[in-house]
């Protein structure tokens, strides 16, 4: 599986960013696709994730409420849009597949999913 995620960039705070994340390959494994960041100095933490099947969705308790993911299965696709930005919303963001589903899948382990994009730079300001 490879994933091209796109459409980070520089936003003022409360405006609105939507990354994508465009999944190739053998797609029909994928479980579950989710979206972790990385700020400057700090380790990853996760955003938010997606069962693939169902739309269940999961989010961190810093993003809920402003970002919502979404996917889309005929284009294997999964969307994060991000509203009302704040500064501290500033980090690399990264997609991430899970092929795993049942008990092993835990959204918000990063352990727990085995493909990863190469990252999208998104920029809040103050």
């Amino acid at each position: 599986v490879q994933l091209q995620a796109s459409g980070g960039g520089l936003v003022q705070a409360g405006g609105s960013l939507r990354l994508s994340c465009a999944a190739s390959g053998r797609t029909s494994i994928i479980y579950a696709m989710g979206w972790f960041r990385q700020a400057p100095g700090k380790e990853r933490e996760f955003v938010t994730s997606i069962r693939w099947s169902s739309s269940t969705s999961y989010y961190s308790d810093s993003v809920k409420g402003r970002f919502t993911i979404s996917r889309d299965n005929a284009k294997n696709t999964a969307n994060l849009q991000m509203n009302s930005l704040k500064p501290e919303d500033t980090a690399v963001y990264y997609c991430a597949a899970h092929t795993i589903g049942g008990t092993y899948y835990q959204p918000s382990n990063s352990n727990r999913y085995g493909y990863w994009g190469q990252g999208t730079q998104v920029t809040v300001s103050s």
